[in-house]
């Protein structure tokens, strides 16, 4: 699949999309793998937040997960021709309204798993026109392709920013 080129996203997205060197497709399989490996090797660190009003990680799990499905929504409307405007969302308020620390860490590396392998079976349908269909999100024109590298590049942002700041 080809890259997404800077007319297919806002700007916000490049921070996301240039994190994704490979076959994005690939790259997508390969995180349902090894992020769900990664987060459970946090256990110990599952309630800790670096700093005052910072997530846990239990609640950075949680706010990757909700964006999946988020980005998810997006790109399912727009490939099947959504006209309509879709909203933007607050990832602060989804996570301190999610409870994310009442739950294991173990759990919801298993719902990110099961999510993105589902969500796999979806993207892999998407014909090449499908892929180059855009729609408005967050009062931005985004297209399909563009949503599947940021999903892959949010997974890689926040693991970096684990590495950095959690670890």
């Amino acid at each position: 699949m080809n890259r997404p080129q800077t007319h297919e996203y806002p700007a916000w997205a490049e921070t996301y999309i240039k994190l994704v060197g490979e076959d994005v497709i690939e790259l997508l399989e390969k995180q349902a793998i090894e992020f769900p490996d990664f987060i459970n090797s946090l256990i110990e660190k599952a309630d800790y937040a670096y700093a005052p009003g910072k997530w846990t990680i239990k609640e950075l799990i949680g706010h990757i997960i909700d964006t999946e499905r988020v980005f998810v929504y997006r790109l399912m409307c727009f490939a099947r021709g959504e006209q309509h405007a879709l909203p933007g969302f607050e990832e602060d308020d989804y996570v301190a309204n999610a409870h994310f620390s009442d739950r294991s860490l173990l759990s919801l590396s298993e719902e990110f798993a099961h999510l993105r392998k589902s969500n796999l079976y979806l993207i892999k349908s998407f014909t090449e026109r499908e892929l180059n269909r855009s729609g408005t999100a967050s009062e931005r024109q985004i297209t399909v392709r563009a949503i599947l590298f940021v999903m892959a590049g949010h997974i890689m942002h926040h693991v970096g920013i684990i590495k950095e700041r959690y670890l």
